[in-house]
């Protein structure tokens, strides 16, 4: 059975991580969290659940105004040629549904022992005060310091891939 909103939010706090939650409609697309959340300070982001060929899981964790182009994205991170996952892989997986993925679905990620999941963080948004993810649902908004998101991963048996995103942008459509 995967984690609840309030098992994560009763994990961070174990982990003496500050954290603030704001409650707001169901957003299932960066637009819609444009429209309910952009009051909230701090960085907001988006999360690509992507799958390579080998079958190995990537949780890519952005700035919502990035436009990644995946072919890069593959290359640089050694997985070749990735795409999305689907749904019932995410499910399985991270425990949420599309709309709500999160790096916090991390503490989902226990399959076999081991994490199944290589989670990949823009270095950009880890220079902020502030990031803000979904609770493992989409009617809400965690805050919290971009090292306590790495501390908090890093408690889930991931080590995260730091990458500058800056050259792994794809052009305006």
């Amino acid at each position: 059975m995967p984690h609840t909103r309030a098992d994560l939010l009763a994990r961070l706090d174990s982990l003496g991580i500050a954290h603030t939650t704001h409650e707001h409609l169901p957003v299932f697309t960066v637009e819609e969290a444009r429209q309910h959340c952009s009051h909230l300070p701090g960085v907001h982001c988006k999360n690509l659940f992507l799958k390579d060929r080998d079958g190995r899981l990537w949780l890519v964790v952005v700035p919502r105004h990035r436009r990644v182009d995946l072919k890069r994205l593959g290359r640089r991170v050694g997985a070749g040629k990735v795409s999305f996952g689907k749904p019932e892989l995410l499910l399985d997986v991270l425990g949420v549904a599309p709309g709500s993925v999160t790096p916090f679905a991390a503490i989902n990620d226990v399959g076999a022992g081991h994490a199944r999941v290589t989670v990949v963080l823009d270095a950009a948004m880890l220079d902020a005060e502030a990031v803000n993810y979904h609770p493992l649902d989409n009617t809400a908004t965690t805050a919290l310091a971009p090292a306590d998101l790495m501390r908090f991963l890093r408690a889930t048996g991931h080590e995260p891939v730091v990458l500058d995103f800056a050259g792994l942008e794809r052009e305006p459509d």
